[in-house]
C-alpha cells in the first residue's frame, strides 16, 4: 500500500515544526513542540496502517481487515504525549511561579566547565600540530589544574 502524498507532507511539516519549536528556550514554545511532535508521530503511525474493516474475526475475510496493531500504538503515542505534555506544563508553571517567566537558563557548572575548557585551549594551542611542545605549558596547565581542584574541594567541603 502506498502511502497519500497529503499524509506524508503533513508528518514532514508537523515533525519539522515540532522540532524546530524543540530548539527554543522558553517552555512554552518546548511544549508546542512536544505536542506537534506527537502528533507528526501519530500521523506517521496512521500512514502504515492498512484500511479494511474493522479487525474482527468473523465479521468479514482476513484479507479485508484492517491493521489493528498501527492503531495501538497510536493511542499508546497519545498516552506518552499526554504525560510529556503534563509534565512540561508542570516544568513551565514551576518556572513562572519563580522566576516570573518561562524561559530556560544555562546552568552555571556548565558555563564553568566550558569556560576551563576554552582556558585549556589558549592561545598556545594554536601551534599543536607542529611538534613544539613546551614544558612550561604543561607545568601551567597543571597549576591551574591543581587551583581549580583546590576550589571545587574548597566548594565541596
Amino acid at each position: 500500500m502506498t502511502p497519500n502524498l497529503t499524509y506524508v507532507i503533513v508528518v514532514g511539516v508537523l515533525v519539522a515544526a515540532g522540532v524546530t519549536l524543540l530548539l527554543e528556550r522558553s517552555l512554552t514554545r518546548v511544549l508546542m513542540g512536544v505536542i506537534l511532535l506527537g502528533n507528526g508521530a501519530n500521523m506517521l503511525l496512521l500512514t502504515g496502517g492498512r484500511s479494511g474493516t474493522p479487525p474482527i474475526v468473523g465479521d468479514g475475510p482476513q484479507e479485508e481487515m484492517s491493521d489493528p496493531l498501527p492503531q495501538a500504538m497510536i493511542l499508546t503515542a497519545i498516552v506518552i504525549t499526554l504525560g510529556m505534555t503534563a509534565f512540561l506544563l508542570a516544568l513551565a508553571y514551576r518556572s513562572w511561579h519563580l522566576n516570573g517567566h518561562d524561559e530556560v537558563q544555562d546552568d552555571v557548572e556548565d558555563r564553568r566547565i566550558m569556560d576551563l575548557a576554552e582556558r585549556d585551549e589558549g592561545p598556545g594551542d594554536a601551534d599543536a600540530g607542529t611538534g613544539d611542545d613546551d614544558d612550561d605549558d604543561d607545568a601551567n596547565t597543571d597549576t591551574e589544574r591543581s587551583r581549580t581542584a583546590s576550589v571545587d574541594a574548597g566548594r565541596a567541603g
